[in-house]
């Protein structure tokens, strides 16, 4: 059957065609007659010829070491993971029909029976490394690394490798307990093979030394056998991500080298035997940005899929940062981009490398019939905390929440969420760890380079340092915050900017007030702290805390009286390469804390809002 679009060409071409019956022999004009009806109606030609334009990153903000698959059996969907770290819930699972509309459908992570250990982990790069997500005989596949990272490298406890399984995606419930197996590394990958052997690959922990391994493994049950070396990379650091293809009767191995930072790229070899040797591609690196000007940077950590049409035609994603090649500016951390990729029968495949617009191979037709609770990754919030809802899915926490400490709509304060609040604050215990005492932060990810975030807030305290607020939230040792605090009048930096700014001070200037408190933490140096007196005419009143990106490199930091934008003052404006750092990305949200004293004085938050304002793409 013909491709309808070839049809609509076929009026322009036929006439093309007859302005040269005069000007080329018969035999000539027939053989050309010919070839262009069969080429039209041969539509799988036709969507090998016929580029389309789409745009990157397909999921931005904090979503790294995505892994992607293409599931005909359910309805021709498109799944990717991607990496959460000490993020909950975990391993967030994206849906998509057309490759470039990303639906939220849930999350392999989402009860702590399912890996307890999350809450054990210490530093801030520690956490879920890594996934990778298969599909075989009906069942999904979800294979990754808990890391704790602040032990040795061939500390076998640090690699807490675990498989998860699903029959359906979308059901949370569907999602197993972990499955441990026995592996001194990280990234790990499954394979299928034709004989019906299991496989996994992984990247052995490349302190000890550098290398990619596999083994025979038992799915259902952990069981792992022998571990042997594969291929040793390139010579780049840390050779990682690795994933094995079988194609054209060649085991194609994909895998990550040379660090995360600039010199991140994507390097591949090949066999014909799954135990190797492994012959590199002569193109080694084939994707990467290291040495150039694009806006995307430290692209590595690939996945290969292919879609409905078959052939050649092949996509990738891969992680990246939008930085540029200075690395400073990027609170979105690192994101998932995609590229087309060609695949020609018994050769390596060739990348494009990656840009903000691009074109490439035909995109399925736009379909926005996805399922799950979710949202699309384009939308933004406007959430009132109606009586008998449930948070967002796109809601996330740092390790497992208290759960006592989120209430939606308590009684006497509908359509408000009620934070209860932690003794520790963002940056707990030490900068990284926060034990079992956890911290009262919800939050949801910067998505957009530019965006408006703010709630209001009614928070009443009446002990010293309890405090509640809005943070840029990256890791505990690098936050923004700005809140409403109890705190000694003399502690104060100025007064609140603006016409209206009289406050009532006591005799006493050690006695506590109630003041709005900028501060941060960083690796980078960030603003000094910032303290003014919130005015007496506001005094028992809803404020309005807002966070503003209204350019690459700085958030702005406002507050005023709810329901009054014409009050609203900035306090501070701030660089975002405090929180440009790691391995994860800005996470925007609410918090309350008594910083480590007494207090129980909740916070109620309402008008929860979130406004995608652009995004940057060279």
């Amino acid at each position: 059957m013909a491709n309808p679009e070839s049809i609509t060409r076929l009026p322009a071409l036929m006439i093309s065609l007859e302005l040269l019956r005069e000007q080329v022999p018969n035999k000539m004009y027939t053989s050309l007659l010919i070839g262009t009806l069969c080429v039209l109606t041969l539509p799988w030609v036709s969507e090998a010829s016929i580029n389309s334009t789409f745009q990157n990153p397909i999921l931005p903000g904090f979503h790294p070491d995505p892994s992607c698959i293409h599931v005909p059996e359910w309805d021709e969907t498109f799944f990717c993971a991607s990496s959460s770290f000490n993020a909950f819930p975990g391993i967030p699972i994206h849906a998509s029909k057309d490759l470039q509309n990303w639906k939220l459908i849930g999350h392999v992570l989402n009860r702590q029976e399912q890996l307890p250990r999350l809450a054990e982990t210490n530093r801030s790069t520690s956490g879920i490394w890594a996934p990778a997500l298969r599909y075989h005989n009906g069942t999904f596949y979800l294979v990754t690394t808990l890391v704790d990272d602040d032990r040795a490298a061939d500390d076998a406890s640090r690699w807490d490798n675990i498989i998860f399984q699903a029959n359906d995606p979308y059901d949370p419930l569907s999602w197993t307990n972990a499955v441990r197996f026995d592996f001194v590394g990280y990234d790990t990958s499954p394979f299928w093979d034709t004989d019906g052997k299991v496989y996994i690959t992984g990247s052995h922990a490349y302190h000890v030394f550098p290398g990619i391994q596999r083994a025979e493994a038992n799915l259902e049950t952990g069981q792992v056998g022998e571990w042997i070396t594969i291929w040793n990379g390139t010579g780049g650091l840390a050779p990682e991500g690795p994933h094995i293809y079988l194609k054209d009767e060649w085991y194609y191995l994909l895998v990550a080298e040379g660090g995360t930072g600039l010199g991140h790229m994507v390097t591949m070899a090949r066999s014909r035997s799954i135990n190797g040797p492994y012959e590199a591609d002569p193109a080694n690196p084939v994707l990467t940005a290291a040495n150039t000007t694009s806006y995307f940077q430290t692209v590595g950590h690939a996945d290969l899929f292919s879609d409905q049409s078959g052939n050649w035609q092949v996509w990738a994603v891969a992680l990246s940062t939008r930085s540029g090649p200075s690395w400073i500016n990027f609170p979105m951390g690192r994101e998932t981009v995609l590229t087309n990729v060609t695949w020609k029968e018994g050769e390596f495949p060739v990348f494009s490398p990656i840009s903000g617009e691009m074109s490439g191979w035909q995109l399925p037709p736009e379909n926005l019939n996805v399922n799950g609770d979710g949202p699309f990754i384009s939308e933004g919030d406007m959430i009132d905390f109606v009586p008998g809802s449930e948070l967002p899915a796109h809601f996330t926490y740092w390790r497992f929440p208290i759960s006592i400490s989120y209430q939606i709509s308590p009684p006497g304060h509908a359509n408000t969420l009620q934070l209860l609040p932690s003794s520790l604050n963002l940056t707990a215990l030490n900068g990284n760890y926060a034990g079992p005492l956890g911290q009262t932060f919800v939050g949801r990810r910067q998505q957009d380079t530019l965006f408006t975030y703010s709630v209001d807030m009614e928070f009443s305290p009446t002990l010293l340092e309890s405090e509640a607020g809005v943070s840029v939230f990256l890791t505990q040792n690098h936050h923004l915050d700005l809140g409403i605090a109890m705190l000694p009048a003399n502690s104060s930096t100025g007064i609140f900017p603006g016409p209206i700014n009289a406050t009532t001070l006591p005799e006493d200037q050690s006695e506590p007030i109630l003041q709005l408190r900028f501060r941060g933490i960083s690796y980078i140096t960030v603003p000094d702290p910032v303290i003014v007196p919130i005015p007496d005419v506001w005094h028992s009143k809803k404020l309005r805390l807002e966070i503003k990106a209204s350019n690459a490199t700085h958030y702005t930091f406002s507050a005023g009286p709810a329901g009054a934008r014409s009050q609203m003052q900035t306090l501070v404006e701030a660089s975002n390469a405090a929180v440009s750092w790691g391995f994860t990305g800005v996470i925007l949200g609410v918090f309350c804390t008594t910083n480590g004293h007494e207090g129980d004085a909740p916070a109620y938050v309402s008008k929860w809002t979130y406004t995608p304002q652009g995004q940057f793409r060279d």
